[in-house]
């Protein structure tokens, strides 16, 4: 990556929480998309821009997905789940990230 960076590289560091790795993400990982928590702040073209540099790959396109707080109750408590952003990226022709090598 020789362009110059928009983001400095500690925000792109903080932008990725944690890949989300269920059923429905390991179906889509098969048409080159990969699923990601993120940062409730954080826009397309920093997550764009994070990916990118992170995992030193081409990315394609990305959706972002605004996961709704959920009701919750135990007993006669009730409180609510916090809500989350999700971002679905998709990665040029020939890319691929690891998350986990055994």
């Amino acid at each position: 990556m020789n362009e110059k960076l928009k983001f400095s590289k500690e925000a792109l560091t903080k932008v990725l929480l944690a890949p989300c790795i269920t059923e429905k993400t390991s179906r889509v990982a098969g048409h080159r998309q990969y699923v990601f928590k993120v940062l409730g702040s954080s826009t397309k073209p920093l997550i764009r821009e994070a990916v990118e540099f992170l995992f030193n790959v081409k990315v394609e396109s990305v959706r972002v997905n605004n996961v709704k707080s959920k009701a919750k109750r135990m007993g006669r408590i009730e409180g609510t789940r916090k809500g989350w952003k999700k971002a679905y990226v998709k990665l040029a022709e020939g890319e691929k990230i690891e998350f986990a090598s055994a």
